[in-house]
């Protein structure tokens, strides 16, 4: 026969059960009202991140430019090297198998693609984010440009298959990428530099005559970023760094040149400088302790370091 429960046992019953919902509500509510206290610490704590001035603070530090250099500009100029070590030796005659040797700038052109694309970069510095994406795109072009001089290797003489391949249309735009990537990248320096010197604006674009005069008073991460636009308007895909042709078209200045040939432009300087192959990579380190010992750079290799 079923047991009822007494009044007194009823009441200690729901009592207890009372007891267990106060005591889980009182835990989930010191869970919440613990929960609210770190927030509101944690959000009192980072609010300068969301002032006036943290894009300035924060974006295109050093250390995004140093990472970029080694994951993303390095591989591209690594392959850039080999590209022009080919065809060197290919104009030369001192390849016996040039179709065996775009297939290895085939390959190589898709090591060093997936290399850049092995890092990310900050939102708040999206110039170096669309650089990584320009050079990553002229690595495919590249080697889909070399894959089709592969397969056409052995019905063309060399002089023809070299110029099939500058005037190849994957070879044309891979050029256009890597050059728009380079200027990206020259101009994440631009903005680094003037969050380090108030004084150097974050942006600078060339009139469209950029006369001598002003050249002259302009500082040296400025005229860094203008040779990567003079590079990029012509397409020049060389061997050599923007801060290369800076250097060559100061010392072209200081020597005395500019004006014994009545030149007024830096234009003129640069058109003179690159049609008579005057500029080779490493100009600038040679001539940085004379030129440049007072200027502000980032902590990049290829500033500190002369490239082979």
């Amino acid at each position: 026969m079923e047991k009822r429960l007494t009044r007194t046992e009823m009441l200690f019953s729901l009592g207890f059960l009372f007891m267990l919902v106060f005591a889980v509500g009182a835990f989930f509510y010191g869970v919440k009202m613990g929960s609210d206290k770190t927030e509101a610490k944690f959000i009192e704590q980072t609010k300068h991140l969301s002032s006036g001035n943290v894009k300035n603070a924060t974006a295109y530090q050093q250390q995004d430019l140093v990472s970029f250099y080694h994951t993303v500009f390095l591989p591209y100029r690594e392959f850039q090297a080999e590209w022009f070590q080919t065809f060197s030796k290919m104009s030369t005659g001192q390849l016996s198998d040039p179709a065996s040797a775009l297939k290895e700038l085939t390959s190589l052109a898709n090591q060093k693609y997936a290399a850049a694309g092995s890092s990310s970069f900050p939102a708040s510095s999206p110039l170096l984010g669309q650089s990584q994406v320009e050079i990553m795109k002229s690595l495919k072009l590249f080697s889909k440009a070399a894959s089709r001089g592969a397969g056409s290797a052995k019905s063309m003489e060399v002089t023809e298959l070299i110029d099939a391949l500058n005037q190849d249309a994957y070879y044309v735009e891979g050029v256009k990428q890597a050059m728009a990537g380079q200027q990206n990248y020259y101009s994440a320096m631009l903005k680094w530099s003037s969050s380090i010197d108030p004084n150097i604006p974050d942006h600078y674009e060339a009139q469209s005559v950029l006369q001598i005069n002003s050249w002259k008073s302009l500082s040296l991460t400025i005229k860094n970023k203008l040779m990567a636009d003079q590079l990029n308007a012509r397409k020049q895909f060389a061997s050599y760094f923007p801060q290369d042709l800076t250097s060559r078209v100061d010392e072209f200045i200081n020597s005395g040149q500019a004006s014994k040939m009545k030149m007024k432009t830096v234009d003129s300087i640069v058109d003179l400088l690159i049609s008579t192959q005057a500029v080779r990579s490493g100009d600038f380190t040679s001539s940085k302790a004379k030129l440049y010992a007072d200027e502000l750079l980032p902590q990049l290799p290829f500033f500190y370091t002369e490239q082979k």
